[in-house]
């Protein structure tokens, strides 16, 4: 059962759930330090800064940290629909190199929820072009035979 998304259920399970979090926590030094924010539509969206610490190639954000911002706002989504659950698959497609130094948002929307599997979108856009994209499935924890069910289901 899922609920209207709100701002509080985004802060408590994030506190809750993981406060040391590389991606979310205000207090991990060598983390991301994403601030996830609910819109009014149930998205979730954050800007993150791409620092140079964070490049991969001269002048590019790492793949690596990409992924991770990706997989972090689609978690902050569940969160703020008041879910926790963990990623099961995720697909990312890199369309153009994230430059270091601009600002870039990062964006979360839930598609649909099968029971315990939730469906999410999300992406990364800068200077108003989708660097990349991702499609993630997620899984609250459970039996494993009852994962196994409804993945099939699907």
């Amino acid at each position: 059962m899922t609920t209207q998304p709100n701002s509080i259920a985004l802060c408590d399970r994030c506190g809750q759930e993981h406060p040391d979090c590389v991606v979310c926590s205000p207090t991990n030094p060598a983390g991301l330090q994403l601030r996830p924010e609910l819109r009014a539509d149930g998205s979730v969206e954050a800007v993150f800064p791409c620092d140079v610490k964070f490049q991969g190639y001269t002048g590019i954000l790492h793949g690596g940290v990409t992924a991770a911002l990706l997989d972090g706002i689609m978690t902050h989504c569940l969160f703020a629909h008041d879910i926790s659950a963990v990623t099961a698959q995720l697909t990312i497609r890199y369309r153009h190199p994230i430059r270091i130094g601009t600002p870039v948002i990062a964006r979360a929307r839930r598609k649909h929820s099968h029971g315990p599997l939730h469906i999410l979108e999300a992406e990364l856009i800068q200077d108003g072009q989708v660097k990349a994209t991702a499609s993630a499935k997620f899984l609250e924890p459970q039996s494993t035979n009852e994962t196994m069910r409804t993945e099939r289901a699907i």
